[in-house]
C-alpha cells in the first residue's frame, strides 16, 4: 500500500485552507470586529436594563438591539431610544 496519495491529499487540503484564510482575512476580521462590538452593545443593554427602571425607559436585551449598537454605536443607542419613544 502506497501512503503517498494520502499525504498528497493532506498537503492539498492544507494549501486550500491557507489560500482560503488569506482570501477571507479581511471579511473575517470585519465579522470578528462586529461580533466584539455587538458583545459590548449587549453588555451595555444589560447594564441599561438595570438602571432603566429608575429612569422609566426600557430597551429589550436581545440580539437585534445588540447588532444595532454594534453597527452604529452611540447613534444606534439614540436610534433605539427614539424608536421606543415613537412606538411605545
Amino acid at each position: 500500500m502506497n501512503p503517498i496519495p494520502g499525504y498528497l491529499a493532506w498537503c492539498l487540503a492544507g494549501l486550500v485552507l491557507c489560500a482560503a484564510l488569506v482570501l477571507l482575512r479581511r471579511p473575517a476580521t470585519r465579522l470578528l470586529h462586529l461580533a466584539l462590538r455587538s458583545t459590548v452593545g449587549l453588555a451595555v443593554l444589560a447594564l441599561f436594563a438595570q438602571v432603566s427602571q429608575f429612569i422609566g425607559i426600557h430597551l429589550g436585551v436581545n440580539l437585534v438591539n445588540a447588532l444595532v449598537l454594534g453597527l452604529l454605536g452611540l447613534p444606534g443607542f439614540g436610534l433605539l431610544l427614539m424608536l421606543q419613544w415613537i412606538l411605545g
